[in-house]
């Protein structure tokens, strides 16, 4: 039987819906929530999620802008626009993207950032807070994990995960995210010893480790969730022909664009687990709403409360978070 397949891109549009509304709101009171996307240099992939993050900004009346430092640009430099944007009344969220050139600091530009603004949740003091059980602004990925469990009916709560990768921007939070809904978590990664085993208990598997189709079918249960966070990009025709070999939908793609994209999690995984996220179509767009809810909740937070009496200022974004 095949799975369930949760859909980010449905689930991404309620909650964008739902924060188009609020911004309206906010926007009644004098308050519109404000994103800078700073982007350095030219690499293309960057590019593409950046404005694909501006874009979204625009559709939900959220305001924008995009700052684009050459490559050769220094860590002191790129402090100095970290610094102007902290000071800024009219951005509440600051995102750069990663990756940086090599010749930046990227940890000094991420601790730079005031926490307040900090949509991509990566600020030392957002991820004490997460750990302590009050999330202020959670990293956007992980959240968006949560956020289609919740959303699908998905129980949490005295269940079995497994999140195999143990990266700071993923696999850690989202195993605190875990822990704190009541789930019994354990985290995978390359010391881990016999991966298959430990996966093939997981009520709820989360793979995120960064390396296609690694997670395969019988490393799974019949009544998992699987979660694929990982995006990989397929060009090779001997990679392809291993991963997808008799799938002809996926073939006629190949063939027209040259790659595909395929998750963490082998294809065939959805012919023997209870429900899984698609790649793409599932964790991707989720990721990008969580952003909108970050940037609208930090609004909330920075200037609601000095222009309204609404109580509390993060009211109808908590679930979001």
């Amino acid at each position: 039987m095949a799975a369930r397949i949760l859909d980010g891109i449905s689930i991404s549009g309620q909650i964008k819906a739902e924060l188009k509304t609020e911004v309206a709101q906010l926007g009644q009171q004098g308050v519109r929530p404000g994103l800078a996307a700073v982007l350095v240099g030219e690499n293309p992939a960057s590019q593409v999620y950046v404005r694909s993050k501006i874009r979204t900004c625009e559709q939900l009346g959220i305001f924008s802008e995009m700052i684009t430092p050459p490559a050769s640009t220094s860590t002191e430099e790129l402090l100095a626009i970290i610094d102007e944007l902290n000071r800024r009344e009219d951005i509440d969220g600051i995102l750069v993207q990663l990756p940086l050139p090599g010749q930046i600091d990227s940890k000094r530009i991420l601790m730079a950032i005031d926490p307040a603004k900090d949509v991509d949740g990566f600020h030392p003091m957002n991820v004490g807070l997460l750990s302590a059980m009050r999330p202020n602004l959670v990293p956007c990925t992980p959240a968006g994990c949560m956020e289609i469990l919740s959303r699908s009916g998905i129980e949490v709560a005295g269940q079995d995960a497994v999140v195999v990768g143990r990266s700071d921007i993923v696999g850690k939070p989202v195993a605190m995210l875990l822990t704190n809904a009541n789930a019994t978590v354990t985290i995978c990664h390359s010391r881990t010893r016999d991966l298959a085993r430990v996966c093939q208990r997981a009520d709820i598997l989360i793979a995120a480790i960064g390396k296609p189709a690694m997670i395969t079918p019988e490393m799974v249960n019949a009544d998992a969730t699987v979660i694929d966070v990982g995006i990989n990009r397929i060009d090779s025709l001997e990679q392809f022909r291993t991963i997808f070999a008799g799938d002809a939908e996926r073939e006629k793609q190949f063939s027209e664009k040259g790659s595909v994209l395929v998750g963490d999690v082998h294809p065939k995984v959805a012919e023997v687990c209870r429900a899984i996220t698609p790649v793409p179509g599932g964790i991707g767009p989720m990721t990008i709403a969580m952003l909108m809810a970050n940037t609208v909740k930090a609004a909330k937070m920075r200037r609601v409360s000095r222009v309204s009496s609404l109580d509390p200022p993060c009211d109808g974004l908590d679930g979001l978070a």
